[in-house]
């Protein structure tokens, strides 16, 4: 594919997104079985063998599953902090490459700059990240119960956007779920509702804002339909009119693919960077 983005699964059954810029294909999170990713990929013209590596956000099962097999069939280096690392280091038989980066801390990956900013959510040290190639700047935020300052600055000035809409708070508290994961989901280390959602979009959208994917959504306490209305309904009051999309969680979503004048512009790099073959550690 053309350079761009390519979400290949969003949902608590497995979370993956295909990154291309002009030097480099990256995975965010490998969620699905190794076999699954695979398919899902050559669906849209990539093989494994072509990508450069994997940025993980967290440890939880449905952003990391096919890691072990993954690593070992194609050797491919998983960009991670250290309290990740260390959390999933179990799972694997022989120790993967890890590329080490710290959270808050921008990195470089060939023409891609990272930055890897906390969110509050039940695990280590959980991240999202704000991707810069040429002058595109994308922003991939799930797996959070609040949205902090901080989330909302990070956010800010994206070019395309893909946010947790995980919820609505009515069907948590309906569904035959167990007291511990209505809590859990509703609390402010869970997941992020359709109405904080649109509360998100509504305080950073701005002209620029090109598209945005409302991903993880629940498949028993949401509904696409319900997703959509829910926001728009927010962003209208206010009058702004946004490009949204839903991330499926069972089949690959719409590609994005970025204009040759945005991808093309020179990059400029961040101030430390995850050289190949090396475990590095940006200082704070």
């Amino acid at each position: 594919m053309n350079t761009g983005f390519t979400i290949l699964a969003s949902g608590s059954k497995g979370n993956s997104i295909l990154l291309v810029s002009e030097e480099a294909k990256v995975i965010i999170d490998a969620g699905l079985s190794t076999k699954a990713l695979e398919a899902r990929l050559e669906s849209i013209g990539v093989s494994m063998q072509e990508i450069d590596a994997i940025l993980l956000t967290h440890e939880h099962h449905d952003h990391m599953s096919a890691l072990p097999v993954l690593t070992k069939r194609y050797q491919i280096p998983i960009c991670a902090n250290a309290e990740t690392a260390k959390a999933i280091m179990e799972k694997f038989k022989t120790p993967p490459q890890f590329k080490i980066f710290s959270t808050g801390e921008t990195f470089s990956f060939k023409d891609l700059e990272i930055h890897p900013f906390s969110v509050q959510h039940d695990c280590m040290d959980p991240v999202m990240f704000t991707i810069k190639t040429g002058q595109v700047k994308l922003g991939f935020c799930t797996d959070l119960g609040f949205v902090t300052t901080l989330v909302r600055h990070q956010l800010k000035n994206c070019d395309y956007l893909h946010i947790e809409a995980n919820h609505r708070p009515s069907m948590v508290h309906a569904c035959p779920r167990p007291m511990s994961y209505k809590q859990r989901v509703l609390g402010r280390s869970g997941h992020l509702s359709n109405e904080a959602c649109g509360e998100l979009l509504r305080e950073i959208a701005h002209p620029d804002l090109k598209k945005v994917f409302l991903a993880h959504l629940s498949q028993e306490c949401n509904h696409p339909d319900v997703a959509l209305s829910t926001v728009r309904e927010i962003l209208e009051k206010e009058g702004i009119e946004l490009e949204l999309d839903i991330a499926h969680q069972d089949k690959v979503s719409t590609s994005v693919e970025f204009s040759p004048s945005s991808s093309n512009d020179c990059l400029i790099h961040a101030s430390s960077a995850l050289d190949e073959g090396e475990i590095i550690e940006n200082k704070r």
